[in-house]
């Protein structure tokens, strides 16, 4: 099992950052489109338990995702099986029904246009995205895998260190799920 560590902040723009990551050797991939559709379990709640299932499809390629609940520290830190499956829309519309026979409820879709950064910091490979999500805005996240429990720590000290040069201060700790159910759940109420 691996853990995912991460760190996501709000920003106004993603040109200063980009510019940063340049600078300090990070290769650059190309921007891409991901819609990453996310399920509730057919008996309990993941939104009380911190669990994550989601398809995410990324051009013509799938994967399902299940994100644990939360773990304690400094970062948001949980475990993540992630599978890819199928190519193509046929496969995506396939597992969506699989999911949805089984009892699993369709909770909203998250669309936005992500440009991933490589580089190495502290001696250990991070990741770090700069997202436009749809009605939510500009953020960064930044992020590496733990191999283990033991390896936490190390890999939660690279993702803050790796934020802190960067500049980033306007942390938010909620999902784009999270968002975009209280957007919409605050529309419903006006």
């Amino acid at each position: 099992m691996t853990y995912e560590v991460e760190q996501k902040y709000r920003i106004k723009s993603h040109t200063v950052v980009a510019d940063q990551l340049l600078a300090l050797g990070a290769s650059a991939g190309s921007t891409i489109a991901q819609v990453d559709a996310y399920f509730n379990h057919p008996s309990w709640d993941f939104a009380q338990t911190g669990e994550a299932l989601r398809l995410r499809r990324v051009g013509d390629q799938n994967a399902i995702t299940y994100k644990g609940p939360k773990l304690q520290g400094p970062t948001k830190t949980r475990p993540e099986y992630e599978v890819p499956f199928a190519m193509g829309s046929q496969s995506l519309e396939t597992m969506r029904s699989v999911l949805e026979t089984l009892g699993f409820r369709p909770v909203a879709d998250v669309r936005k246009q992500r440009t991933p950064y490589s580089l190495t910091h502290e001696g250990r490979p991070l990741e770090v995205v700069l997202d436009e999500v749809d009605g939510l805005g500009w953020f960064v996240e930044v992020e590496t895998l733990a191999a283990d429990a033991a390896d936490l720590p190390a890999a939660q000290a690279a993702v803050i260190d790796l934020s802190r040069l960067l500049g980033l201060t306007d942390y938010e700790p909620r999902s784009y799920l999270r968002m975009i159910l209280e957007q919409r759940a605050g529309a419903a109420d006006a």
